[in-house]
């Protein structure tokens, strides 16, 4: 009975085995065995190559398909010629930029003989005037957030005291190890964490968002995640898709609102899979400095059991004062379930020197996934909480006796001036014929954007009359990013005005060209293959690291080294 039950099973598939093998003898019977081989190692090798192109899990198959296209099509000589001639265009006119400002030559060794302290003074004073002091007068967006004489007093002193400090010998230094765990608590506080709250200070906000999603990364390949994926706003910081690309992640962007520009909810839902390891808001975003509506982010993520990191590294020492300023806005810290970490930059509205951010989780666990052990070097245990070893104590010093200068009452009265002056840019703008402002606007960034002309002149016509603004794209945009230097008596009137004119002037002709800078953000933003638009971004970098420029040398440096000249 057993027997005839197998037969009845085993011989339809037999009887097919068969019938394919035949099959496969009669395709090959005219082929020669190094055909065979060759044409079996050949399909193999395609079907491989389809898989991984079908099947990556880093990028979505459109953008994967769109950069195959453009990197076969580049293969063309002609195209290669042209965008080779181009590219040399681009990297002459950007050093030429750069060099627009410098005086004297580069140094490119190491002088024979050293100055002394009165000359090296007087070589730092000579660099010190190649800077636009333009921030001064408050002509900057966002760059420099407070700028006080008094306070760069307080700083310069903090520095020679700890010049020489370093966080990662805390039993050499506990006096900055001190007052590192005490900027981390004051900060956990600020953002209403409660006891298990903690954090790290870092060295920017960037490095504050790549050690989160580190963590997140981490956290998900305990789960057996192999490239876990970030799902955050397409206007979330460019520093999560530097995450994604240094930490083998995937990121995928949601939309959002074109009228509210908050992240679309809805679609940040139909995004999740089994692979999200962290969901981002915003508070708020760079782009437009709108609040994405965190409480229904955390919602979500409370919901499916996923992390939820708000990034406030721009607005981190704003939101928290604004309603004892007078400014409420809705919940987007700790208060909110769901939220797990927040990135904040202290050195924005916090006003510490350059080169400081915290990183806060909701507890230790969280926390620990950020960290760095290696148990079996040589020289000993290493371990790390942050991305650097050694770390300049300086920072943190001028970090914690900023904060403790300026304590919570200072915070308030800053947030109060600035966002005072922010809806009274707002109120104003709103006014002018010919442009709008991106969404409601509720913290310190001010977008503005224009049905009726391209917004780029716009951007043209400021810089003309001394302003240093930020440009935008997707959509064509620019925005002031408004500081303590934009409270001064009579700035804002006098961005105001200077819009006005601006906008009165264009409007006369709307449909006129742009040129200028503007032309160039027009231009990188309408090509359709954006590793052009890389390696255009790559030439910039490249040129601010550049020695070659023909000027009058600085008797100094003749003197006492070599420089780089190169004939005009």
């Amino acid at each position: 009975m057993a027997g005839t039950w197998k037969d009845s099973f085993l011989s339809p598939i037999i009887g097919s085995l068969n019938g394919s093998k035949a099959l496969l003898n009669r395709l090959c019977a005219d082929l020669e065995p190094w055909q065979i081989v060759l044409y079996t190692g050949g399909t193999t090798l395609a079907v491989v190559y389809i898989k991984g192109f079908l099947f990556q899990d880093d990028s979505t198959l459109t953008e994967r398909t769109k950069r195959e296209f453009f990197r076969w099509l580049k293969k063309v000589p002609m195209v290669q010629r042209k965008i080779a001639e181009e590219m040399g265009k681009v990297n002459s006119s950007i050093e030429e930029t750069f060099n627009k400002t410098i005086t004297g030559d580069y140094l490119v060794k190491l002088p024979q003989k050293g100055l002394s302290d009165v000359e090296l003074m007087e070589e730092l004073c000579r660099y010190k005037n190649m800077a636009n002091n333009n921030w001064k007068n408050g002509h900057v967006s966002g760059t420099v957030y407070y700028g006080d004489e008094k306070l760069a007093e307080i700083m310069a002193k903090t520095f020679g005291m700890f010049a020489w400090s370093n966080p990662l010998h805390s039993d050499v230094f506990p006096d900055v190890r001190k007052m590192d765990a005490e900027v981390v608590r004051m900060c956990c506080n600020i953002f209403n964490g409660d006891e298990n709250a903690c954090g790290a200070l870092t060295s920017g906000g960037t490095e504050s968002i790549l050690l989160a999603m580190l963590a997140y990364r981490n956290l998900a390949r305990e789960r057996g995640i192999k490239i876990p994926e970030i799902i955050a706003p397409v206007t979330a910081h460019a520093a999560f898709d530097k995450a994604a690309s240094f930490f083998h992640m995937k990121i995928t962007h949601i939309p959002i609102d074109e009228k509210t520009r908050m992240v679309d909810v809805r679609a940040m839902r139909r995004a999740i899979n089994r692979k999200t390891c962290v969901l981002v808001a915003s508070a708020p975003q760079f782009p437009h400095g709108i609040i994405d509506p965190v409480e229904a982010v955390a919602k979500l993520g409370f919901e499916y059991g996923i992390p939820v990191h708000v990034d406030s590294c721009l607005g981190g020492f704003l939101l928290p004062f604004m309603e004892k300023a007078g400014f409420p806005i809705p919940p987007f810290d700790f208060r909110v379930p769901g939220v797990t970490s927040i990135s904040a930059d202290t050195h924005k509205y916090g006003f510490t020197p350059k080169g400081s951010s915290v990183i806060l989780y909701r507890n230790k666990d969280l926390r620990a996934k950020q960290f760095f052990v290696q148990t079996n070097w040589p020289g000993g245990i290493y371990a790390s909480p942050t991305i650097a070893g050694s770390r300049a104590g300086t920072s943190v010093a001028a970090c914690w006796a900023t904060m403790v200068y300026f304590g919570e009452d200072g915070y308030v009265e800053s947030t109060r001036k600035i966002i005072s002056t922010t809806r009274y840019i707002v109120q104003k703008l709103r006014l002018i014929k010919g442009i709008f402002i991106f969404g409601e606007p509720l913290v310190s960034v001010v977008a503005i954007g224009s049905n009726d002309f391209n917004v780029y002149r716009l951007f043209n016509g400021l810089v003309e009359k001394g302003w240093n603004l930020n440009a935008l794209q997707f959509p064509s945009s620019l925005h002031l990013c408004v500081t303590m230097l934009h409270t001064q008596q009579g700035v804002a009137d006098e961005f105001v005005n200077d819009v006005e004119e601006c906008v009165r002037e264009i409007m006369k002709n709307p449909s006129a060209d742009c040129g200028g800078a503007g032309a160039l953000y027009g231009m990188a933003q309408s090509i359709p293959d954006r590793s052009i638009v890389n390696e255009i971004a790559r030439a910039f970098i490249d040129a601010s690291y550049t020695t070659d420029k023909p000027a009058i040398c600085s008797s100094k440096h003749q003197a006492n080294g070599d420089t780089h000249k190169v004939s005009s």
